[in-house]
């Protein structure tokens, strides 16, 4: 009897641990993206999630850290952060509200990374001069310098714990802190959004639900007929993941009926027709035209692409060549560059 007590006790907490793993926490290093959910407020229309830590560990990010000019790029952010991003950052968890009257929307940034609190407030306090503090539910926001009409829209921020810290408008950043006290509900409360999380990957590096509002598609569609198989879609999910020497990239149109999606997936097949005769000149833009694939159901429509690294490789390339000249910068010229110019004049 004792013996088959015990076991039943060793697998409810296998069980137990299984579970915590799966869901993950807000702790940097045992976070999720679908963990950091639970901090982002219900009001959110839209949430991104970019996983940091396993997007610098790939290798195309660990190659371009080998070229020497980005390299020093590089050191000199993490001498001023006082902390490295390929480390000690995890998850930068993004939400936005939806359009308030006036159309403007709100929005916060959350960084999931290990850090000193100490530490890093000091140096932005170097920074900041002017940083201003005051209390909300025992949290203290970080206000810095306010300008002529930014009051309201100047950032604020504020550190939630030992890895969590919040930045945004002040009125987000107030929701994502009674989120956070569990004063009120998280996103991955909302029905809606729930919705669109369950048919997202929510494993991949990078993934965002967008809440579309019926009205605006319906106003949209009465401006511009062509528009009307998107009425009733309610949501968009994306997501791009690298892994395997391959970058997968998904995108969703969640609602409208058989018809409406089967329509609208039609409209796209024929945009990507004319895309590949359009790239009769450029092979490797055709290789990922026919690497899109375009498919709809019951209540989706959806574009998923499987790119190989050489592919992209190839469009980094090709991107170098055409418009490499374009961002270069014109060198400053040197104290003695100018000194011989000007005896030059003179001469």
């Amino acid at each position: 009897m004792r013996t088959s007590v015990r076991i039943g006790l060793a697998i409810v907490i296998a069980l137990s641990l299984v579970s915590c793993v799966e869901q993950g926490g807000l702790k940097a290093g045992t976070a999720t993206g679908k963990s950091m959910l639970r901090v982002l407020p219900a009001s959110s229309a839209a949430v991104f999630m970019v996983d940091v830590h396993r997007s610098l560990a790939a290798e195309a990010v660990q190659n371009a850290l080998k070229d020497e000019a980005m390299k020093k790029k590089y050191d000199e952010l993490v001498k001023m952060a006082g902390l490295d991003p390929r480390q000690d950052v995890y998850f930068l968890a993004v939400a936005v509200s939806k359009a308030q009257g006036d159309g403007a929307r709100e929005g916060a940034v959350v960084f999931n990374l290990r850090y000193k609190k100490d530490d890093l407030l000091a140096r932005i306090k170097g920074l900041a001069k002017d940083l201003k503090e005051e209390t909300y539910n025992g949290v203290t926001i970080y206000r810095g310098p306010v300008h002529t009409g930014s009051v309201g829209k100047a950032p604020v921020g504020a550190f939630l714990d030992d890895s969590n810290i919040v930045i945004g408008h002040e009125a987000f950043v107030r929701a994502v802190i009674d989120v956070y006290q569990k004063k009120a509900d998280p996103v991955d409360k909302s029905p809606e959004m729930k919705k669109l999380v369950k048919a997202v990957n929510t494993s991949a590096n990078f993934w965002g639900a967008v809440l579309i509002p019926q009205e605006m598609v319906k106003r949209a569609a009465e401006k511009n007929p062509m528009l009307k198989d998107l009425v009733g879609l309610t949501g968009v999910t994306l997501s791009f993941d690298y892994a395997n020497r391959k970058l997968v990239a998904e995108m969703q149109g969640l609602g409208g009926t058989k018809d409406q999606n089967k329509s609208l997936a039609d409209k796209l097949t024929g945009l990507k027709a004319m895309g590949s005769l359009a790239t009769n000149k450029q092979p490797v833009l055709a290789e990922i035209l026919n690497a899109i694939e375009i498919s709809s159901g019951a209540d989706n429509v959806k574009i998923f692409a499987s790119i190989p690294e050489e592919v992209l490789e190839k469009a980094r390339k090709m991107a170098q060549e055409k418009f490499g000249g374009l961002v270069q910068v014109t060198p400053q010229a040197s104290p003695k560059d100018e000194k011989k110019e000007g005896a030059n004049v003179k001469k």
